[in-house]
């Protein structure tokens, strides 16, 4: 056997992606009352299974700010190629977009 090919020493195609890591949702809350943990996750373990960390949380029924995240610990795992699921890149989208607003502007120097 050669390594990365199969059993019959054919390499493997480069055209497949292969990404074990996601950025996904874990659903903790009772019955009609949802709450999610973003969390990231293998990809083959359930929903509801084990996980590698916590990121933060999402309400859904709460209105307004309803999720927290850890953007700075979301921006290391996508670095490192994890593939959030398409809810959770929209609250790294709006955490980053928050993050910016709040940055404060540089201040001007004082010429005397």
């Amino acid at each position: 056997m050669t390594a990365g090919g199969n059993k019959y020493g054919q390499p493997r195609p480069l055209s497949v992606k292969f990404m074990a890591v996601k950025i996904r949702m874990k659903r903790v809350g009772t019955k009609n009352t949802p709450v999610f943990r973003i969390v990231v996750a293998d990809g083959r373990s359930p929903r509801d299974g084990k996980f590698i960390e916590e990121l933060g949380t999402y309400q859904p029924l709460q209105k307004g700010d309803n999720f927290v995240l850890n953007l700075e610990r979301a921006k290391y795992w996508v670095s490192k190629g994890a593939q959030p699921s398409d809810t959770v890149a929209s609250f790294i989208k709006k955490a980053a977009k928050a993050a910016a607003g709040a940055a404060p502007a540089p201040a001007a120097p004082v010429v005397a």
